[in-house]
């Protein structure tokens, strides 16, 4: 009688405690919102990174800082993106796809936020918390993106006409003996990244030649012109004339024949491309001009970001010199917010500047670690 009661007694106990347990597991997955979080919890999170393209190497410059990060992290990411920065449909099934695969957390730079509203919300529904970088994730829905590793490209842009303006520029406007043009070259007018580098540079130069007694205008593409500072808008009139030009779709080659169209037009005296890719277009379409580079004679070129053909444009003095970003610190800034939000920790916008560099400057370890090839 009394081993029944034992062993009974035993049974009760046993019950009980797998009662618990079971209640223990339950109340933590809710806590952590489901199976991405409760995978973060534990660290080896997997996080999805899309992209906006692959055909730069300032995508491969971020995917290493990425990579490093995750590395020191003990995490897994999946860093993809589409062949061109024009191929919206390719990046939100992309982005899709990465949603599909439940991750602790998203990182995106939005070509297009408009096209991928539907999958964000899909994202926020199921609890993933999104970090932007780059460009980030303009006019996503509120509380969509917790914080983004981002350049602030419109003060980048600034840094561009000022640094410009103080190294020549401003020596040219202020001796001309008539009006002169500044061609601003931009990938597109649609990814903030890009506007902003373009209205800065726009902005800033405004500032600056009034400030100096003289009078500016701006024509060209309808977004820059619509929302730069400068008052006298569509107009090719005043001391200092801003032309703005975007091609019709993200080609070297398109790009290249706006850049020849500016330095054909007499009363050019500098071009400014806001990327990547307008640099080295820039550097296509001088190939048989020979119109960039040093001197009153010449036309002063001004780039934003690196690679192998702009850095040898800034160190052969072809440009006058460019903007660097710090995409490798970028791409370890972003798997970092992103593992702190799988881990339900609070998270900010982190800028993760900039620098001017010239060819005497550009080897120093101070700017060299920012420049890629």
């Amino acid at each position: 009688m009394k081993r029944k009661v034992i062993s009974a007694l035993l049974c009760v106990a046993l019950v009980g405690t797998m009662l618990v347990g079971c209640g223990s597991k339950k109340a933590d997955e809710s806590s952590n919102g489901g199976d991405a979080a409760g995978e973060a919890a534990t660290g080896g999170e997997k996080i999805e990174i899309v992209s906006k393209g692959f055909q730069h190497q300032y995508w491969q410059a971020v995917k290493k800082g990425a990579d490093q990060k995750a590395e020191e992290l003990g995490v897994t990411i999946n860093f993809v993106g589409p062949n061109s920065e024009s191929d919206i449909a390719d990046q939100v099934q992309m982005f899709q796809s990465a949603i599909n695969q439940k991750p602790a957390a998203l990182g995106l730079a939005a070509l297009d936020t408009d096209a991928l509203l539907d999958a964000i919300s899909q994202a926020q529904s199921a609890n993933i918390p999104i970090i932007g970088f780059d460009s980030g994730v303009p006019g996503a829905p509120d509380g969509a993106i917790l914080a983004n590793a981002s350049t602030d490209n419109y003060a980048a842009g600034e840094m561009a006409a000022e640094e410009g303006y103080k190294a020549a520029l401003g020596d040219r406007i202020k001796n001309a003996d008539g009006p002169v043009r500044v061609g601003v070259m931009a990938q597109d007018a649609t990814a903030e990244s890009i506007i902003n580098r373009g209205l800065g540079f726009i902005d800033k130069l405004g500032e600056l030649v009034e400030a100096d007694g003289k009078t500016i205008s701006i024509t060209g593409n309808e977004k820059y012109v619509g929302d730069s500072g400068i008052e006298d808008k569509k107009s090719e009139e005043g001391d200092v004339i801003v032309e703005v030009v975007v091609p019709s779709q993200v080609t070297n080659e398109l790009s290249a024949v706006d850049c020849q169209t500016l330095l054909n037009k007499k009363d050019i005296i500098c071009i400014y491309g806001s990327n990547q890719h307008s640099g080295e277009a820039m550097i296509t379409g001088n190939a048989n001009l020979d119109k960039f580079g040093e001197g009153d004679d010449k036309v002063i070129g001004i780039a934003f970001d690196s690679g192998e053909n702009i850095k040898k444009a800034v160190k052969d003095k072809v440009f006058i010199g460019a903007i660097t970003q710090a995409p490798v610190s970028m791409g370890e800034t972003l798997v970092d917010l992103c593992v702190k939000a799988a881990r339900g920790e609070s998270v900010s916008d982190v800028d993760t500047g900039c620098q001017w560099y010239t060819s005497d400057n550009m080897d120093s370890e101070e700017i060299s670690q920012n420049l890629y090839d």
